[in-house]
């Protein structure tokens, strides 16, 4: 009987070749390697056991037809041994037509035979048979025809001699890194049991976000070969994971959909970090990360991405077609009416993206010593655009890739390609320590840490722990870099939060000392001086852009500072006209800019912190605070505390500084270990609280910015009101620093920002008398020697405030102690080695203050260390020098 082979069934064709009829494999041929098809099918793991097999041809061969009776008789069931009449041409076309039906019946397509019919002594039909049909098998998997599932793969790592790149293009371990990357977002779980991503997902759809922040940390530890494919083939392994992503959140929350069409993967914490001038050939198409600073960024840019084109023929509109970073995607022929266009982008039907270029320059930090620094461009897709601006300090990670460049290819000859990377995530080194990456322990901490009852004396200690002395100026920048609440009432007027602070002194006395500190701790902090810094580079200026010719604006050191502190160092050097520009940034907080056509108001939120040096150099203490800096009087009313830093000889303060200086130098060695630490470079000192550690203290800061805001409901207005009064009179009878309405706002500023401090809500009468207590040591300090000390013992109710009695009973102390040795030198011309003064006069000045008790102060370390004897039968007080 034969088999009819009319017609055939098309199967569909892979990759875009033209289709294949069944009845044409011997034009298949077969695949090189089983194993491509075996991956294409998702048949890795099985083996054939196919074994050698009998020989059938061997001497015996002669006995398997020997006769034997036994089985030679055969059952008469089932045979037909009746004859037939030859069957005519129509009778046969019938039967043929039903043995079709039943074979289609049964699955089998025409044009195929059953393998069970023909048994041919040549054994090669079979096996080139078996590698058509799965090649077959394989292109309509290819193409998504395939109905069958594909088997999952356990050894995703055996790659099969392909390139990681080649494998992971597979359908089968396409499938089984989609299935494995999905399970691990539904399964990793922190040290408490929380799923991690569940919670990260969810806050990723409150706020309305298209991307996904998956540590490689926690990816290597939970699915290693997803983690060592991944910086192989960056390209085709994010694009699974965007996939598999974008399938569980929208499992999770089936509407989010509407709102972000496409969800990418953003890797952070990849283990190396490779320098800008190391990057090679050997790192393209790898997933790298590198660090830096912005040096410059264009604009937001539509970017093509998916192209529609309307033929302006027949009006047919086609596509879409898949753009790329390397060169523009043109259609050949218009599939409907098959002319060569011409063709236009429909406008409405392309799907566009977001794109940014920035450059990132090497961190000066980072360079060897003299070199020139290095700068490559990364390009920003979709919502990483405009995440970080000129003067940001990044890292990024992304895929570094090449592209053309047609200007490189003139000047150094073709081919030469350009590099540049390709961003898939940006870090701020300004958002490490942000509130949303606060855990649960720090926030724990840094509640416990707010009800210490030593929380002031532990923040001023921690503060420049590397400066001995100072507390004024210490406690001034700590109140500046918690900040007070900004006011706007009705949106019309804006009441400045930031706190401006002004130190000024002797050379030698640590002043920058205290401004490079505030730069590493603050959040955010910009460092400048005021020799290098004209008014165009501390506030803005407009220049040509160097590609379009076009004007723009670029930010200055204040708007680069905003929502920080920016610091200014050498604040005497700036020039008059360039210091008079930051009047309004200092105030208003705004920088209004009318140049080249271009009239804007730019944000400048930012404390200013700087540093002075007195005329001459030295500080004149008989000359008032005006006449000591050469700065106005509208400069110098915008800051709100003014500290006056004076190098005076003493004795035994000279001694425990240097003390102090030779323990931090052998202390902070580079080759010290602390095994070799001894007693004697530890600071052990039971009565003074112990420091907070610096990271702590950052996220201290950080978090009370940002989630308290104290109110003034409750504060005593007659108190600040009768100081202010005071306040005025002294100063126009004095003549120092003119006091103005200003300073009102500046007691509530500090008040404010000791509250935020506390981590209070409100405002309480504590907050402001330590807030009159602030202003009126800047105040007092900026006066003359001369009357200094009356303006001290008129205000010393509020100068004494929290102070413990034996801090003030040492001030007192060493106020006579300071004025018996001038009355020796100008009575015997030299000043002895011992000092004693009666107790007398020292209990009549301490009962001014209220202190009535002297025993616990000749007990106290503070007397000892200061180098302080009493003798109780004589009734003296002796310090030896």
């Amino acid at each position: 009987m034969s088999q009819s082979n009319q017609g055939s069934d098309p199967l569909s064709p892979p990759f875009g070749s033209s289709p294949v009829r069944a009845d044409d494999e011997d034009d298949l041929p077969p695949f090189q390697d089983e194993s491509e098809a075996d991956a294409l099918l998702g048949n890795i793991g099985e083996a054939e056991d196919e074994g050698e097999g009998d020989d059938l041809f061997n001497d015996a061969m002669e006995r398997d037809y020997r006769p034997i009776p036994q089985l030679d008789t055969y059952e008469g069931a089932n045979l037909d041994d009746e004859e037939y009449e030859a069957l005519s041409p129509g009778t046969r076309a019938e039967v043929d037509q039903i043995l079709r039906a039943r074979d289609r019946e049964q699955g089998r397509g025409q044009g195929r035979t059953r393998d069970q019919l023909f048994y041919d002594s040549d054994d090669e039909g079979d096996e080139d048979r078996r590698p058509k049909r799965r090649r077959r098998l394989v292109e309509r998997a290819a193409e998504g025809e395939e109905d069958m599932p594909l088997e999952s793969i356990e050894n995703l790592e055996d790659t099969k001699g392909h390139t990681v790149r080649e494998w992971v293009s597979m359908p089968g371990p396409k499938l089984e890194i989609t299935n494995r990357f999905k399970n691990f977002l539904r399964t990793t779980v922190d040290d408490k049991g929380n799923n991690v991503f569940k919670e990260k997902i969810k806050q990723m759809v409150e706020e309305n976000k298209e991307s996904l922040v998956v540590d490689y940390t926690l990816l290597a530890e939970a699915q290693d070969v997803l983690a060592f494919f991944l910086p192989e083939a960056p390209f085709e392994m994010l694009q699974l994971f965007d996939a598999a992503t974008k399938n569980v959140v929208l499992t999770m929350y089936p509407l989010y959909l509407n709102i972000a069409p496409e969800i990418s993967v953003r890797v952070s914490n990849l283990p190396l970090e490779e320098d800008i001038r190391s990057l090679r050939q050997i790192h393209l198409n790898q997933l790298v990360r590198t660090a830096g600073v912005v040096t410059s960024c264009t604009t937001i840019l539509p970017q093509l991405r998916l192209i529609y084109y309307d033929c302006m023929k027949c009006t047919g509109v086609f596509g879409p077609f898949v753009q790329n970073q390397n060169q523009e995607v043109k259609p050949n022929a218009c599939p409907e009416c098959q002319s060569y266009g011409p063709f236009q982008i429909n406008m409405e039907k392309t799907v566009y993206q977001n794109y940014q270029r920035i450059t990132v320059q090497e961190s000066p930090g980072k360079i060897a010593a003299g070199r020139l620094p290095r700068r490559k461009d990364a390009i920003l897709l979709a919502d990483l655009v405009d995440s970080c601006r000129p003067g940001d300090e990044i890292q990024v990670t992304g895929i570094y890739t090449n592209s053309y460049d047609g200007s490189l290819n003139t000047k150094n000859g073709f081919p030469v390609f350009a590099t540049v990377l390709m961003a898939n995530y940006i870090l701020k080194n300004d958002d490490k320590l942000s509130v949303s990456t606060l855990t649960d322990e720090d926030v724990k901490a840094i509640n416990s840490l707010a009800k210490d009852n030593q929380l002031t004396e532990k923040i001023l200690r921690s503060i420049a722990p590397s400066i001995y002395g100072h507390q004024n100026i210490k406690h001034a920048i700590a109140l500046a870099m918690f900040g007070a609440v900004a006011k706007n009432p009705g949106g019309k007027h804006k009441i400045r939060g930031d706190i401006n602070v002004l130190v000024c002194g002797d050379p030698g006395t640590a002043k920058s000392q205290f401004l490079k500190y505030v730069e590493k701790t603050a959040h955010r902090a910009v460092f400048t001086t005021g020799q290098g810094a004209s008014a165009v580079g501390l506030t803005a200026y407009v220049q040509r852009h160097p590609v379009t010719r076009e004007w723009t604006l670029e930010a200055g050191a204040l708007v680069l500072a905003d929502k920080g502190v920016c610091l200014i160092d050498e604040f005497d050097k700036m020039n008059d006209g360039d210091r008079t520009s930051i009047h309004e940034a200092m105030e208003q907080q705004t920088i209004s800019i009318s140049k080249a056509g271009i009239v804007t108001s730019l944000q400048a939120r930012c404390s200013v912190i700087a540093a002075a040096n007195p005329i001459g150099g030295r500080y004149d203490p008989s000359l008032t605070f005006a006449d000591n800096v050469d700065l106005s009087e509208p400069i110098l009313s915008r800051f709100d505390v003014l500290c006056v830093v004076k190098d005076q000889v003493d004795g035994v303060i000279d001694e425990m500084l240097a003390r102090f200086v030779v323990k931090s130098h052998r202390r902070h060695h580079p080759n010290q270990k602390k095994e070799e630490l001894d007693v004697s470079m530890v600071e052990t000192d039971e009565n003074e609280p112990e420091k907070i550690p610096q990271e702590l203290l950052k996220k201290y800061i950080i978090y009370a910015r940002e989630k308290v805001h104290p109110k003034l409901q409750q504060i005593d207005q007659n108190k600040v009101s009768s100081l202010y009064a005071t306040l005025r009179q002294e100063s126009a009878a004095t003549g120092s620093v003119p006091i103005t309405a200003r300073h009102i706002e500046s007691v509530l500023r500090l008040a404010e920002a000791n509250a935020r401090m506390h981590l209070r809500s409100y405002v309480n009468d504590d907050d402001v008398n330590t807030a009159n207590r602030i202003v009126l040591e800047s105040f007092v300090e900026t006066q003359k020697f001369s009357i200094m000390r009356s303006i001290r013992r008129q205000f010393s109710k509020y100068l004494n405030y929290k102070k413990e009695n034996n801090e003030l009973l040492l001030y007192i102390l060493r106020q006579l102690i300071s004025d018996q040795n001038l009355y020796n030198r100008n009575r015997h011309g030299e000043v002895s080695d011992e000092t004693v003064i009666k107790e007398q006069e020292f209990l009549e000045k301490a009962r001014r203050v209220n202190i009535h008790s002297l025993a616990a102060f000749y007990e106290s370390d503070t007397f000892k260390k200061n180098k302080f004897t009493y003798d109780s039968t004589k009734k003296l007080i002796t310090q030896t020098s």
